[in-house]
């Protein structure tokens, strides 16, 4: 950070929650890998034994990926508790967001963001990732929201929080699994200069809130979209039939979606997050020469 360098923020319920031993710790890995190959530096955000840690070492991200659900899943309001009792916690899109714009990390990079649940103004089931853009100088890389959540809902908070959401490369905001929701991009940037602009004159203003920049996972790689919205229709159900609640809710759904497809909505994710973490890089040393040729004027 001291020598300028660019840097991108990786979260760690992915690692715990999101895939099984030893995958999870695979990927944890091949992400890293790829932000070192773009030319940025990774940093895996989690608790560790009652202490933030920014950056995880081998052994730590072995650790946390073979404990899996066992660990906290953290967001912010979970942080200071956490800490408190000195255990494990992995960081939600939330907790990373903190955590990362409070050490001067710019960038980070996830799968999707949480978002409005469907039946969500009945519910009032609103994920804390999206107070924490409204409030943390922050550009998150995503493949938008996550599709088992309202899209509409969720960008309409998104504006009333003063988020400035972007289609990166397209007028049709994705959906995740797939490349369209079915409802229009706020506003469209093409390359990772134009992202790394935006960020450079948001943090300028001092606006303290976010971007979502919003990437479309790449064509090969999208699943048939009928398929996706039968699986999550179904999920859904379930946790009404078995009362799952909270921070129990995406995980169930995701995990029953990637069964009731038959893995295919999880290569999608898979491939969505590694196209998400190579923009992110690429936007992070866009910033960081701009900021190093803006000091020099």
């Amino acid at each position: 950070m001291e020598l300028g360098q660019a840097v991108v923020a990786l979260e760690s319920t992915l690692i715990s929650h999101g895939l099984p031993w030893p995958e999870n710790q695979q990927i944890a890995v091949e992400l890293e890998d790829i932000v070192r190959r773009e030319g940025a530096v990774p940093a895996t955000i989690a608790i560790m034994h009652g202490k933030i840690k920014v950056g995880l070492s081998p052994s730590e991200l072995e650790l946390l990926a073979k404990m899996g659900e066992k660990v906290w899943k953290v967001s912010r309001r979970d942080v200071a508790l956490v800490l408190a009792q000195g255990t494990i916690g992995a960081t939600t899109v939330s907790a990373t967001s903190l955590i990362a714009a409070k050490c001067g990390i710019h960038l980070f990079a996830t799968g999707g963001i949480g978002g409005v649940h469907r039946d969500g103004h009945i519910t009032m089931d609103i994920s804390a990732d999206l107070t924490e853009l409204g409030r943390t100088p922050i550009c998150v890389v995503s493949a938008g929201i996550k599709s088992i959540l309202d899209i509409g809902r969720t960008l309409e908070y998104l504006e009333t929080q003063g988020v400035t959401v972007v289609g990166y490369g397209t007028d049709a905001y994705p959906s995740f699994f797939t490349e369209k929701s079915g409802f229009k991009a706020p506003c469209r940037l093409n390359t990772p200069q134009q992202c790394a602009n935006l960020v450079y004159h948001n943090l300028a203003l001092q606006l303290n809130s976010g971007i979502l920049i919003s990437v479309p996972i790449p064509r090969e790689s999208a699943a048939d979209g009928m398929m996706v919205e039968e699986a999550i229709v179904t999920a859904l159900k379930e946790t009404e039939q078995k009362n799952i609640i909270g921070r129990e809710i995406t995980p169930y759904i995701l995990k029953r979606v990637a069964h009731l497809t038959g893995g295919i909505s999880l290569e999608a994710n898979l491939s969505l997050i590694r196209n998400n973490v190579k923009v992110a890089s690429q936007i992070a040393i866009a910033l960081a020469d701009m900021k190093r040729n803006k000091s020099k004027l």
